[in-house]
C-alpha cells in the first residue's frame, strides 16, 4: 500500500520531531520545513496527500501559505489541517476561511491530530477519485451525477449539483460568496455574488424536501458550509 505523503510545515523542532515520530510510525511519509516559503516549494516539488501547517512560523506566515497554496492548481484540493494556539472563534473562521480543511489548537494530542489527519484523507481520497461522495445521509454519485437523502432521489440542476459536490467535498468548510463563485463558476466575471445566494436557496430547497433538517450552514459574514450541527 502507498504511503500517504504529509508535508509538515512546524517551526518548534521539539514538536515537530514528536508529530514526525508518531506519523511515520502510522505509516506517512514526512517531509518537513519551518519555513513558509520552503513549504510552497515543497508542495510545488511533490504534491502531498495532507498538510498540517503551523499559523505562526517565521517569514510567510501560516495563514498566507494556506492562501497561496489554495491559488495553485497543484494544491488547491490539497487537505490543510492548520495547528495554532489561536483559539478564539474569530481566529477559527479565518483560518477556515483562508483554506483550512480543519484547525487544531495548541496543546493538542499527537493522538487526537493523527485521528483528524484520517478524517480528512477518508472525506477528500473519494472526492479526488472521482467516485462517490457522502456526508450524513446525502450521498453523491459524481459519475452518473445522482443524489440521494436518506435513501431518496434528489432531483438538482447542473449548478445546484457542482455547488452540492464542491460541499461535499470540503464538508464543515466555510466558504464565502466570492470563494464558492471561483469554485464552482469558474471566475465567470458576469456573475455576481448573489448568485451564490440565489442556487444555495435552490439546493436547500431540494434537500430540506419533506421538512428534513437543514444541513446546509450560514455563517455570519462568511458564507456557507456543509454542516449538519445547524446554524451559527
Amino acid at each position: 500500500m502507498t504511503k500517504a505523503k504529509l508535508l509538515l510545515v512546524e517551526d518548534d523542532k521539539s514538536l515537530a520531531e514528536l508529530l514526525i515520530w508518531h506519523f511515520e510510525k502510522a505509516e506517512f511519509e514526512v517531509r518537513r520545513t519551518g519555513d513558509g516559503e520552503e513549504a510552497l516549494l515543497l508542495a510545488e516539488e511533490s504534491t502531498p496527500d495532507v498538510i498540517i501547517l503551523d499559523w505562526m512560523i517565521e517569514g510567510v506566515s501560516g495563514l498566507e501559505v494556506c492562501r497561496r497554496l489554495r491559488r495553485k492548481p497543484s494544491t488547491a484540493n490539497v487537505p490543510i489541517i492548520m495547528l495554532t494556539a489561536r483559539g478564539e472563534e474569530t481566529d477559527r473562521i479565518r483560518g477556515l476561511e483562508t483554506g483550512a480543511d480543519d484547525y487544531v489548537t495548541k496543546p493538542f494530542s499527537p493522538r487526537e491530530l493523527l485521528a483528524r489527519v484520517a478524517a480528512v484523507l477518508r472525506r477528500v481520497r473519494p472526492a479526488l477519485a472521482g467516485e462517490q461522495l457522502s456526508y450524513a445521509d446525502i450521498e453523491m454519485d459524481v459519475a452518473s451525477h445522482r443524489v440521494r437523502r436518506g435513501g431518496e432521489a434528489i432531483p438538482l440542476g447542473p449548478t445546484e449539483f457542482r455547488l452540492l459536490r464542491h460541499f461535499l467535498e470540503h464538508p464543515g468548510r466555510v466558504f464565502s460568496r466570492e470563494r464558492l463563485l471561483d469554485a464552482v463558476w469558474a471566475h465567470d466575471n458576469e456573475i455576481e455574488a448573489r448568485t451564490v445566494d440565489v442556487h444555495v436557496r435552490r439546493l436547500r430547497k431540494a434537500l430540506n424536501e419533506g421538512d428534513r433538517p437543514d444541513i446546509i450552514r450560514t455563517v455570519r459574514s462568511a458564507g456557507y458550509a456543509l454542516d449538519a450541527e445547524g446554524e451559527i
